[in-house]
């Protein structure tokens, strides 16, 4: 009887132990590396979840169990702060030196975006390193066209994608993404990527001034073709705003504008433009003048559309200050003049899932 109450103490531990063990592993490189070959493998996933469970788990575990219990207590796993620590610093003497390094070394594991722009971690699941996407994949338009689980990496928001393996930033990631020049500058190499896959080419680093590339042409023709690409330009501008480039997002909006509303390009694109594109700079000034300029290159005026998010910046008075002024007022809303202020999922940017 005795014995068995013994074990009903130990239980709740064991339970703890053994969870914590499967946490680590899960977080092991090794392991996440070998869970992505084995997710591209063509077998059912009861087989990969009882080859996961029933080998790859209890192997990693004994592993981690014999080789990093301190020695004077061998039974022993001793708690340390995962702040700071790898995956298998639990087990390891808090005041030894590896230690030590480690926790100055390593970005904290809830920062898995950063970690990413700093080349300590890969994306999910594609298994790709920031420097691989950078080299590698710049020009391959085929590739980045086809593929969609890479644009939650480069661009990370606040808010859920399409790749549910990707994380959302988190308010402590944002101040350390902005306190780190390394990851700014990927950011921007990332940027640049993108735009040359659209035809675009960033003509000035401090400015954010963008201008046509050589190939324009074709790219411009295959962002017609494939609409999903304006909702990958609105997570990009608005990560721009988000980390630490708000200055890049005003010229790559008035260069789409002036595109789609002077030149008669990218015919598809036109009312991400003056929906999406418009609403995602951070700057309200900077909001005001686009949405002025866009009302200013549009032909059928009566017709304009206010972008919701920027409409309450002229709630007080009209624009633009010429002979066609626009009121905003709502009781003025019967003279023909619209704000796209309804919940219909097609007009409201919030309700857009992001690429």
């Amino acid at each position: 009887m005795s014995m068995a109450i013994q074990t009903g103490r130990a239980l709740p531990a064991i339970v703890k132990l053994f969870a914590e063990l499967r946490r680590k592993c899960r977080m092991c490189p090794r392991v996440e590396r070998f869970w992505l070959w084995l997710n591209g493998c063509y077998c059912s996933t009861l087989l990969k979840r009882a080859f996961w469970r029933l080998i790859i788990l209890p192997i990693h575990a004994w592993r981690l169990i014999i080789q990093n219990c301190p020695p004077d207590h061998p039974g022993l796993i001793q708690d340390t702060n995962d702040y700071y620590c790898e995956y298998d610093s639990t087990w390891e003497d808090p005041t030894s030196e590896e230690t030590s390094r480690k926790r100055t070394n390593n970005v904290d594991r809830r920062m898995p975006n950063l970690q990413f722009y700093l080349g300590q971690r890969a994306s999910s699941p594609d298994g790709i390193y920031i420097e691989d996407f950078h080299n590698n994949w710049y020009g391959d338009y085929s590739k980045l066209e086809r593929v969609h689980s890479y644009i939650q990496w480069l661009f990370p928001l606040q808010e859920r994608g399409m790749n549910y393996q990707a994380k959302e930033l988190t308010k402590k990631e944002i101040e350390a993404f902005l306190e780190d020049e390394t990851a700014k500058k990927r950011l921007v190499k990332s940027y640049k990527l993108m735009l040359d896959f659209y035809g675009i080419q960033l003509s000035n680093d401090t400015t954010g001034e963008v201008r046509r590339a050589n190939n324009w042409r074709d790219r411009f023709d295959n962002m017609d073709r494939n609409t999903h690409n304006n909702l990958r330009i609105t997570r990009i501008l608005k990560c721009l705003g988000t980390l630490g480039f708000p200055h890049y997002q005003a010229p790559l909006v008035r260069f789409f504008l002036e595109e789609t509303l002077v030149k008669g390009n990218l015919y598809n694109v036109k009312e991400s433009v003056l929906n999406y594109f418009i609403s995602a700079v951070i700057v309200q000034q900077q909001r005001k003048e686009l949405v002025e300029y866009a009302y200013k290159l549009y032909e059928v005026k009566h017709q304009f559309v206010v972008p919701k998010k920027t409409k309450s910046t002229f709630r007080e008075g009209t624009f633009p200050r010429n002979k066609n002024p626009i009121d905003l007022k709502p009781d003025l809303k019967q003279n023909g003049i619209y704000s796209d202020d309804s919940d219909d999922n097609t007009t409201s940017h919030q309700s857009v899932s992001l690429c």
